[in-house]
């Protein structure tokens, strides 16, 4: 039986969350000495088990890869010292990380099922929606996906570089209605408090915001991990400005799901409005091919709801062609929305700061009639 939930905990209970995201942390599965601690994953397979036997789906997203083989292949540094050593690593470590979770989920009656994915996967729209189309069959059948980044092939320019961002993501792709990020910490503090003994947690966030973000530590507390506190409140405002609730919680206790529901010790990030799909990838994308600089006036368009027309646009930089993805900042510099190019790059920087009236002239050809469509843009 799944325990009856905390006011905290409760937008994560089966029946308000009907597809819920959980991702483990390095620390939290790996031992210092390179070895899987399997009496706590049996504890949380318990709960995943609980869980799924009330209803609910679930999406696992997992480190441990790296680490594990790091001790398998006897590398300095946990596998990280190089690109190479943490590829390496990552393939060895990636067959025992699976094989943990099949025989743990197996021995529940879960079938797990494996999906290893990079950055491009998921900000490529087509592979986004392949990928979507996966989880949902596989969800629809009652399989656990165990989703990791794919370690062994990412490079510094396609990796997400933590799996807090990448639960966020997956979330998304997943149609989830909650993330779980369990944590060698209780959740967000108003300040570091293996230093501070007044700092305090903070139990509710509605907005990610400028204070928030600055009470984000660099480091997470083990090492072991790539993530910290900054790249969950990132996870934080992806998942919730898609309309899906996020929570950091420890997983340093026995059965940490049961835990949280029971005390609600964490905290919770309240999600936005659902958006809509498109613009739900949009805003969580982590990439951007270009962007274009507009003026005051052109911000509040945005804002209430207009595209973005020639006429606001100040300046263009970077490289994209027309369905690329770019970022609209405005003059402070500061992103304030994100859409689909309806120019490429040069022809965006032929027209910006121009009429309507002065574009067909200057395209040669009939000119469209917004640089951003408002049906393909999200303010961030």
């Amino acid at each position: 039986m799944v325990a009856a939930m905390s006011d905290a905990a409760a937008p994560f209970a089966p029946g308000a969350c009907p597809r819920l995201v959980v991702k483990i942390g390095s620390s939290l599965l790996v031992d210092r000495e390179g070895a899987v601690r399997r009496e706590w994953l049996a504890g949380l397979a318990d709960d995943l088990a609980a869980r799924h036997a009330a209803g609910q789906r679930l999406v696992i997203v997992s480190s441990g890869a790296i680490a594990l083989g790091a001790r398998r292949l006897a590398l300095a540094k946990g596998g990280r010292a190089s690109l190479e050593d943490a590829q390496a690593a990552a393939a060895v470590g990636q067959i025992a990380l699976s094989q943990a979770w099949a025989e743990l989920l197996g021995a529940r009656g879960l079938a797990a099922a494996q999906m290893l994915v990079t950055l491009d996967d998921l900000e490529d729209r087509r592979r986004y929606l392949n990928a979507s189309a996966t989880l949902g069959r596989l969800l629809s059948l009652g399989a656990v996906p165990v989703i990791n980044e794919n370690d062994s092939v990412a490079t510094a320019e396609i990796r997400f570089g933590d799996n807090d961002r990448l639960a966020a993501r997956v979330g998304q792709a997943a149609g989830a209605d909650g993330v779980v990020l369990l944590s060698d910490v209780d959740g967000l503090f108003t300040a570091n408090p293996a230093r501070d003994p007044c700092a305090t947690l903070i139990e509710r966030v509605e907005a990610v915001h400028a204070g928030i973000r600055a009470m984000a530590g660099a480091d997470s507390g083990s090492g072991m991990g790539s993530g910290g506190m900054a790249s969950k409140l990132q996870a934080a405002e992806i998942a919730t400005r898609a309309g899906i609730a996020l929570a950091i919680t420890s997983g340093t206790r026995a059965n940490p799901l049961a835990a949280f529901a029971a005390d609600g010790r964490g905290t919770l990030f309240v999600a936005n409005g659902r958006a809509r799909a498109r613009q739900g990838w949009l805003g969580g994308r982590l990439t951007a091919r270009g962007r274009i600089r507009v003026d005051a006036g052109a911000v509040a368009a945005l804002r209430a709801g207009k595209s973005l027309l020639p006429a606001g646009a100040v300046g263009v930089e970077g490289r994209f062609e027309r369905g690329q993805v770019v970022d609209i900042t405005g003059p402070d510099g500061a992103v304030v929305a994100r859409g689909l190019a309806e120019y490429p790059a040069a022809e965006a920087a032929l027209v910006a700061g121009r009429r309507s009236s002065e574009l067909a002239d200057l395209l040669g050809h009939a000119p469209r009639s917004a640089l951003v469509h408002r049906d393909h843009l999200v303010l961030l």
